[in-house]
């Protein structure tokens, strides 16, 4: 995975001053870093059996359609309020300075589907947190949560205890 690492530009003060941003932009463009990143998730959750993958707005866009192509199953996009043009499920969740919320259409999922959440980052897990009980609430169930990056030192595992959580790529700074 070093390797992967290579490809991933880090930016300093971005997009405040003293925040290390982790661009994957560099790696999106490398075909060998692409497809290292969606084959070595695929290889994960091969034997997962999931149903469907749900990618949450924006970046995990990038990674969910590919994932679920291979896996053989089904793309749930999850976006920001009123980006959806059918009826939604919502779920709000706390930010560091207020609330989020995040959506997907009522009728997304069918009830006991094996549902994979993807994301490119897991930092303070709120967001992925908020996506399993969206999930759970509509009647599927968590067959994991993917990451390419996990930024190990802000904790996020803790709020997804119970889950199968999966990060290709770990930063601990």
């Amino acid at each position: 995975m070093d390797n992967l690492k290579s490809l991933i530009r880090e930016v300093p003060d971005f997009p405040k001053p003293g925040i290390l941003f982790y661009d994957i932009t560099t790696l999106l463009k490398d075909k060998d870093g692409l497809h290292g990143v969606i084959d070595a998730l695929c290889a994960h959750y091969r034997d997962a059996h999931v149903d469907m993958v749900l990618g949450i707005e924006a970046r995990g866009f990038i990674f969910a359609p590919a994932l679920a192509y291979a896996l053989g199953a089904g793309f749930v996009p999850v976006r920001k309020p009123k980006k959806l043009p059918w009826e939604t499920l919502k779920v709000s969740y706390a930010l560091e300075y207020g609330t989020d919320s995040l959506e997907m259409h009522k009728d997304a999922l069918v009830a006991g589907s094996r549902v994979l959440i993807v994301d490119d980052l897991l930092a303070t897990g709120g967001t992925a947190a908020a996506v399993a009980r969206l999930v759970e609430d509509a009647g599927g169930k968590v067959a994991g949560l993917a990451f390419a990056i996990e930024l190990t030192f802000l904790n996020g595992r803790a709020k997804l205890r119970g889950y199968n959580v999966f990060s290709l790529l770990q930063y601990d700074k």
